[in-house]
């Protein structure tokens, strides 16, 4: 009974950790622009996130080892040092834009001004995360994110149009660089480096052990993203429906909600609000983790939710101070979702240097002996490498061409 518990809790948490803000505004204005025809972006960016979470899942029940710890042996000192210090820039844009989404949420619930709940909106953040066993996360906004659900409802009301879907699923020969823009943006959204940190010490804070633990770890991947992935499909679908036709670009998250409403009405609209609350704020959780987790690997230092924080506090004192960067951008002013699309783009310096590692690694039968990545898994990862290897290329000339998407 245990392991179909954890299997369903990987299964939840996973909502907070693909699903998040950049998830959001990236596919909902993708379905408002392009209708359909970027669905394959989506498919491809699930695919690949299933692939090298199962990979660092497994690399760290084998070895014991969680990915930033791999990506510091298998690198070295100096390429280490520059993801660290890519990946953290990215977390921080990420937390920021995150937990800014947190307040706008709530703000756009109860009506209350947006500045004055920014402070209150971190300090929650920073009490949830002082207090609650790492389970305890995971089940709760696990569960209270399965309001996301409502968009896979909405979808189904609206009736798609099932012909336009499927050829969807196939890239279309386009000559906007706005549709490239966003095809990379949806790519990079699913493949975002913080993902797979968290995962990978999550597997570690858990104990997970070979060969028992692999099986819940192949299970977590898969259902766990690929139920991401159908979530992130259906606000393309619910945007391709409600707002496409009227040509409406939603700008703001609380657009994004209102395509429940037109599907589901009034209790639409608070599911979503519900949905997308609890999974911006873990996503927030699972960023702020991972910026720590990466830096006291890297230094060596001992880390992990489930020591208490005088058994690490160097790891606690570095998820508190980037809380404290977070809210210091977000106090500024700045829009949350401008700022998770750059934190998006800017991932793609550290993608290469997150996933080669975890590739290698779980192709390298001294780390991993009988759990080593078989012909199919090797050429999948590869594959995908040369995916993150264009995307990283393509990402900063498209953001200045199209303006972050806007023309």
């Amino acid at each position: 009974m245990t392991k179909y518990l954890q299997i369903a809790l990987g299964v939840l948490s996973a909502i907070g950790g693909f699903v998040d803000i950049g998830d959001i505004v990236f596919t909902t204005s993708a379905g408002a622009l392009f209708g359909y025809q970027l669905i394959w972006a989506v498919v491809l960016s699930v695919v690949g996130i299933v692939v090298f979470a199962e990979m660092s899942g497994r690399v760290a029940t084998v070895t014991k080892r969680p990915v930033f710890s791999v990506v510091r042996q298998r690198m070295g000192f100096g390429l280490g040092l520059v993801t660290l210090i890519g990946s953290q820039i990215v977390n921080v844009l990420t937390l920021a834009a995150e937990a800014g989404g947190v307040a706008l949420v709530i703000s756009l619930l109860f009506n209350v001004s947006y500045p004055a709940l920014v402070a209150p909106a971190f300090l929650c953040l920073a009490l949830v995360i002082w207090i609650t066993p790492f389970n305890w996360i995971e089940r709760i906004f696990g569960y209270l994110g399965l309001g996301l659900l409502v968009f896979l409802v909405g979808a189904v009301h609206l009736h798609p149009n099932l012909d336009h879907a499927a050829a969807g699923l196939v890239p279309h020969l386009h000559s906007s660089a706005t549709y490239l823009y966003f095809a990379v943006g949806l790519v990079a959204a699913g493949l975002m480096p913080y993902e797979v940190y968290f995962y990978s010490s999550g597997a570690v804070e858990e104990g997970w052990k070979a060969p028992g633990d692999l099986k819940l770890n192949r299970i977590n991947a898969i259902l766990g993203f690929g139920l991401g992935g159908i979530l992130s499909l259906s606000l393309i679908a619910v945007a391709a429906q409600v707002f496409h036709p009227i040509g409406v670009q939603p700008e703001f998250l609380g657009t994004s909600m209102l395509g429940a409403q037109a599907s589901l009405g009034t209790a639409g609209l608070i599911l979503a609000s519900v949905g997308i609350l609890f999974a911006v704020s873990g996503a927030a959780i699972d960023t702020c983790f991972s910026g720590a987790y990466t830096l006291a690997q890297f230094l060596g230092w001992e880390w992990g939710k489930y020591r208490h924080p005088q058994g690490a506090p160097r790891f606690t004192i570095t998820w508190m101070v980037l809380l404290g960067l977070g809210l210091v951008i977000v106090s500024t002013g700045v829009d949350p979702v401008i700022v998770t699309e750059y934190a998006v783009i800017g991932s793609v310096v550290a993608l290469p240097l997150t996933y080669l590692p975890v590739l290698l690694i779980a192709s390298d039968p001294t780390y991993m002996g009988t759990h080593v990545n078989g012909r199919f898994a090797k050429a999948v990862g590869w594959f995908y490498m040369g995916v993150i290897a264009i995307v990283a290329v393509a990402a900063l000339p498209l953001l200045i061409i199209t303006n972050a998407g806007s023309g």
